[in-house]
């Protein structure tokens, strides 16, 4: 073929190679966005669970002080007079109670969901790609 202008083996090669490190480049930088994206994510759902949960322990803190009033106004109308008024805030400061506790246990369940705070898909998804680029690297 005259005129005609032939592409050595290796210039072919090395273009292919070329888009192929352009295109790995590519994938890896999106991957990279995903992966920050899912922490992102991941880590924002902890943080609303450790905030529900602490606000949950503050309620009960607050419930539990208020039963504490309670207890002792019963305790001190028990001396004062006999059975009326200290029967009446017992039993208020025994609801009062019950409520603080399952404010208590609400908050510890939300806080336990909240850990721990590392964002543990995300990092697993990162070892796993990792693992594939090196699988792949390799071959």
């Amino acid at each position: 073929m005259i005129g005609s202008v032939r592409r050595r083996p290796a210039d072919a090669h090395e273009a292919s190679v070329g888009e192929l490190v352009e295109r790995a480049s590519a994938q890896l930088s999106e991957l990279v966005r995903r992966e920050m994206r899912l922490a992102q994510a991941e880590l924002a759902q902890k943080g609303k669970h450790a905030g529900i949960g602490g606000g949950m322990f503050g309620g009960a803190a607050l419930t539990g002080f208020l039963a504490l009033q309670a207890l002792i106004a019963g305790a001190i109308a028990a001396l004062a007079l006999v059975l009326p008024v200290w029967a009446s805030a017992l039993i208020i400061g025994g609801v009062l109670l019950v409520i603080t506790g399952v404010l208590a246990m609400v908050g510890k369940r939300e806080l336990h969901s909240a850990t721990p705070a590392a964002p543990q898909q995300a990092i697993g998804s990162v070892k796993a790609d990792i693992a594939e680029i090196k699988g792949r690297a390799h071959r």
